[in-house]
């Protein structure tokens, strides 16, 4: 989004994308192995399956009028249906299919940038390579030898698939980002909206970012909110009078105070009810 990528030599696996921000720091995605994806496939060939099933079933009134022709498109849609799908589904779904989303991975642009259309078509195209000789081998085989676990559609397109981190709870108040008001807050719809929209890995850059805003030189520090607050603004459509006096650096603090405030709830209360635990059942002296 707003960043370039650093890597290791080029000899030696590695085990995530670097992204660079503007001021020189660095922050890091893990990447997914072939496990993983692997698990994510096996989802993603079931919904296909579904599909192809659905789809011979709405021909079934046109095979025995046409059964050779019928028989083409049939036989077609097995090979149409896992790159169309998984073309809507990456596209649609920013970098996702079903799979991924349960697993949580996401495709990414391999040099940290915006994904592309024409980078989601192509490595979807090029399944059918990476599916030869059966059961995905050849795609395998590559993303075993590749040291980012990259498989040849990733290769070609220049993309990555990483692993979504998890938004653990954060003490807000003792990072010095708690604020008296914050005008989001009025709007709980909104508010889950954006909650839902935001990736982990997007909310843990803007927190970081507001960590480190006072190391940052002046220039700097208005492009990195200027681009963070424009991405979170095109996520989810919000009323003018919610943030109009609100500068962008503003706007992304209360955004990661609404990300993480659910999460904070949460941790105090199981810390609360772990307390509460101990102390039932403590025994007697």
């Amino acid at each position: 989004m707003i960043a370039t990528t650093s890597s290791s030599s080029a000899s030696a696996r590695t085990h995530s994308l670097v992204i660079r921000l503007p001021e020189g720091v660095d922050f890091a995605l893990p990447l997914a192995g072939p496990m993983s994806r692997f698990l994510a496939r096996s989802i993603d060939f079931m919904a296909e399956l579904s599909l192809v099933w659905l789809f011979r079933t709405v021909l079934g009134v046109i095979v025995p009028l046409a059964p050779d022709v019928g028989m083409a498109v049939i036989v077609l849609a097995y090979f149409l249906v896992p790159v169309l799908y998984g073309i809507a589904c990456e596209w649609g779904l920013r970098g996702q299919t079903l799979g991924k989303r349960v697993l949580k991975l996401r495709v990414m642009d391999a040099g940290g940038l915006r994904l592309r259309f024409s980078q989601i078509v192509l490595r979807n195209l090029l399944r059918v390579v990476d599916s030869l000789p059966a059961a995905y081998l050849l795609g395998g085989a590559a993303c075993l030898m590749s040291r980012r676990c990259q498989r040849l559609g990733d290769l070609a397109a220049g993309t990555i698939v990483v692993r979504l981190p998890r938004l653990e709870a954060v003490e807000l108040a003792r990072l010095g980002l708690d604020f008296k008001f914050n005008s989001l807050r009025e709007k709980p719809v909104l508010a889950a909206r954006l909650r839902q929209a935001i990736d982990p890995a997007d909310a843990n850059i803007a927190l970081l970012a507001l960590l480190r805003r006072d190391q940052l030189d002046a220039g700097p520090r208005v492009e990195i909110f200027a681009a963070l607050a424009a991405h979170f603004r095109s996520l989810v459509s919000l009323p003018e009078e919610l943030t109009l006096d609100l500068s962008d650096e503003a706007f992304v603090r209360n955004v990661v105070d609404i990300v993480f405030q659910a999460r904070e709830q949460q941790a105090r209360e199981k810390r609360v009810e772990a307390s509460e635990r101990q102390r039932f059942e403590r025994p007697s002296a």
